[in-house]
């Protein structure tokens, strides 16, 4: 398996840890999880609903370098630090799918994250051509 998409260390100081936003194998592109980093290595600030914001944004990115779009996630799960976020996640979440097309998706509430403020990642299987 060979990495396809590589992102730079985010900046703020904070060492990058040691692998790739996604893989591709064959058809099947996997994406680590994700969390609500900007581009600038910024943690997005505020509720839930922005960090969430800032996963998808940044699913989007990832797929979009690979030449897919969220019509072609297969599976996707949720980490979440806190189990009062699923109905809002779960909102928020179907509004950033095409109705039509809702993958498979794991939702589980940790402890903690690598990121204290961090409070969700996502990470994906995405069919890709």
């Amino acid at each position: 398996m060979l990495p396809i998409i590589r992102h730079a260390t985010p900046s703020g100081g904070r060492p990058f840890p040691p692998f790739s936003m996604a893989v591709r194998h064959g058809a099947t592109l996997y994406v680590s999880g994700l969390g609500p980093v900007d581009v600038q290595g910024q943690i997005a600030r505020g509720d839930f609903a922005a960090q969430f914001g800032q996963c998808i944004a940044n699913l989007h990115a990832v797929l979009a370098e690979a030449g897919a779009d969220m019509t072609r996630v297969l599976k996707t799960s949720v980490l979440l630090t806190r189990a009062t976020d699923v109905p809002e996640m779960n909102r928020l979440y179907a509004a950033a799918f095409p109705a039509a097309h809702l993958p498979a998706r794991t939702t589980s509430v940790v402890a903690a994250l690598p990121v204290p403020d961090f409070l969700l990642e996502i990470e994906a299987i995405v069919a890709v051509e």
